[in-house]
Parts: structure tokens; C-alpha cells; sequence
């Protein structure tokens, strides 16, 4: 079964992330849309935020952990608050930041690189200890091909760009349903 989501479901979503930055910056509880039955299912997640076209914070839940709405909340936090290569999200940023999500599917082994479909798939590189993961629009937005995709996730799991050429490197891959706020307001 494909796993989608309504547009009521996304705008659920995007504001339950909004709610959750806003009641730790603020300081006071949050307005939070009562979820539907369908986005309490387990499902991994990341919430990326930009101000203009400059990334402000990305972090997420592979793994299916927790419902979908709960992971929307936690990881909107930590993508403000806790992502190491940028300063918690300021007060006077809020109201700049956008939104967006990506729901994913479950990770699945590949064996070949030609299962990969540059923006349909994202791809999570694994060699020994070290792991990275690029979500989908990574590729798009970069216009990079398919091996410039696997060499970027190599870097990003802090290995040689080439490490997915290596027999004991595991590549895994999965696809995400990606909204953001700018989406559904150009939508209305």
C-alpha cells in the first residue's frame, strides 16, 4: 500500500511543526491541530527549514519510531534548536522561517545502483560505523546525477567520495513525500 497524505493532513503537519518551534521559543503551549487517525501511523520523517533560499536547520527520524505527528513535533524542534551546523533559531527568525517535510517510506537494500531513480529515491550510504543520508530533493535541487548523488552521501557520512564503489559499503534507499508551507499557500 502507497502511503500518502491529504492536503488537510500536510497542513496538519506544517502547523503542528510551526506550534512546536513556537512553544520552545516562546515559552507557551501551543496551538496544536487535533491529528487524523492516518498521521498517527509510525513513520520516519525530517523537517528542513530555510529563511529565503539558505538552509537554517534539517534533522529527522529515519526509522519509523513514533507516529508521524510526533515526529513532526520532535524533529521540528531539533531542526531549530539542535542541528550542530547552525545557532538555535532566534526569536526575530520565527516568523522568516519556512517549513517543509519529508515523510519517508521504509528503507529498503539495494544490490545495484541502477534501482536508484534520481528524484524519486533517497539514499542512505552505510560503511562500518559511519552513515549519511541525503533525502530526494537534495539531488533535484542540486541537478546532480546519479553518481554525483552517491559520492555527496558518502561525504555526508564522512567518507571518501567514492565509498559507494566498495563492496562492504550498504546503500539503502526510500522516497519521501516532501511538502512545505510555501506549497500549500501557492496551492490555494
Amino acid at each position: 500500500m502507497e502511503f500518502t497524505l491529504s492536503d488537510k493532513e500536510k497542513k496538519i503537519l506544517l502547523t503542528t511543526a510551526r506550534e512546536s518551534i513556537g512553544e520552545h521559543l516562546f515559552n507557551q503551549p501551543g496551538n496544536y491541530p487535533e491529528p487524523t487517525r492516518h498521521i498517527m501511523t509510525k513513520c520516519g520523517a525530517f523537517v528542513t527549514l530555510h529563511i529565503g533560499s539558505a538552509l537554517r536547520g534539517c534533522i529527522g527520524y529515519v526509522i519509523p519510531v513514533k507516529p508521524l505527528y510526533e515526529t513532526v513535533k520532535d524533529v521540528a524542534v531539533s531542526s531549530a534548536f539542535q542541528d550542530p551546523r547552525f545557532p538555535p533559531l532566534r526569536r526575530d527568525e520565527f516568523d522568516r522561517i519556512e517549513i517543509e517535510i519529508s515523510a519517508l517510506s521504509p528503507l529498503s537494500k539495494i544490490t545495484d545502483i541502477s534501482e536508484i531513480k534520481v528524484g524519486l529515491h533517497g539514499i542512505m550510504i552505510k560503511r562500518g560505523f559511519s552513515s549519511g543520508l541525503l533525502l530526494p530533493q537534495v539531488a533535484t535541487e542540486q541537478n546532480w546525477d546519479l553518481e554525483t548523488f552517491l559520492t555527496n552521501t558518502c561525504y555526508k557520512a564522512g567518507l571518501n567520495g567514492n565509498c559507494w564503489k566498495q563492496s562492504d559499503t550498504e546503500i539503502e534507499i526510500f522516497s519521501a513525500i516532501v511538502f512545505s508551507e510555501k506549497e500549500l499557500q501557492e496551492a490555494k
